[in-house]
């Protein structure tokens, strides 16, 4: 690939791809595909590529460990590779992703093979909600899905296992040649995705109240720290980069809600589409930002 043109750019999906269901209806039922506009990332794929970019668009486990999910991370970024005679990608990870790419990134060998990461929403030094998941609060509804899902991914997003994993990383973090940013965004009560209200409430209890939330992940989570320190006490800088406007964990990649109408005025399907835009003009800056 000549030095001019740009390097393929890789988006990785959190846990629980709220689109799989539609994915797999279109499937059974043999519906063309409608293109990205239902995808995870809405819209956003396409408006990388009508700038010249080449996308990826992986499918990781729905909710599986993040060592599987990391090595399937690894498979779409070699073919991303393969197909494109780059060197390497530009990952943009949301949510779980960010972490599916560090782990790829330290325990898959692909340092070499990652320009840059940027995290957006992802819970870098995990959330307190996954450990109430995963305690006495959320015992039932754990067992009740666990016959049906593979859910161990949620241990991953814990604080125990974010400490841990940050720890042993940190030297191979600041010793690569990847750059690292991330974007945290959070929104207030009556912005909030009216299924994530329970979420934003229990994690504004149980978090410092300078903290805040975007109804899943903490905003110190999301940024999750300003440098990275060698064992050899090497420092190296971690963009931290906030969201230009209010947005939710399902905002960030591209979906509007009902909760967003008091902020603008007009149709809904008029707000609908100037807020997408607002994200997609977002992703769009990052992507260019990159090269």
């Amino acid at each position: 690939m000549s030095n001019n043109q740009k390097l393929p750019i890789v988006l990785a999906h959190g846990i629980a791809r709220f689109d799989i269901l539609l994915e797999m209806l279109r499937e059974k039922l043999d519906v063309p595909d409608a293109g990205d506009e239902f995808q995870y990332f809405k819209g956003i794929k396409a408006v990388l590529e009508d700038d010249g970019f080449t996308v990826f668009h992986p499918n990781q486990d729905f909710a599986g460990p993040v060592d599987s999910r990391a090595e399937q991370l690894k498979a779409r970024v070699n073919e991303a590779l393969s197909m494109t005679g780059a060197d390497k990608v530009h990952i943009i990870g949301h949510s779980m992703g960010g972490l599916d790419a560090r782990h790829m990134i330290v325990d898959k060998g692909m340092s070499e093979k990652v320009a840059s990461l940027t995290t957006i929403g992802t819970p870098h030094l995990g959330t307190i909600l996954a450990d109430h998941l995963l305690g006495p609060g959320g015992k039932l509804l754990m067992h009740l899905v666990k016959p049906v899902l593979n859910i161990d991914g949620f241990t991953d997003l814990t604080i125990t296992a974010c400490e841990q994993f940050n720890a042993r990383a940190e030297d191979q973090e600041a010793r690569n040649k990847v750059v690292y940013q991330t974007y945290a965004s959070f929104e207030a009560l009556n912005l909030v995705f009216a299924l994530l209200v329970p979420s934003w409430l229990f994690i504004q209890h149980h978090i410092d109240p300078n903290d805040r939330n975007d109804g899943l992940v903490p905003v110190s989570s999301q940024k999750w720290k300003k440098e990275l320190v060698a064992s050899d006490g090497t420092p190296k800088p971690v963009g931290q980069n906030d969201f230009p406007f209010p947005a939710d964990h399902l905002n960030e990649v591209g979906w509007w809600d009902l909760q967003e109408a008091v902020l603008g005025s007009g149709s809904l399907s008029k707000q609908a589409e100037d807020y997408e835009k607002k994200i997609k003009d977002l992703y769009l800056g990052i992507a260019r930002g990159l090269q």
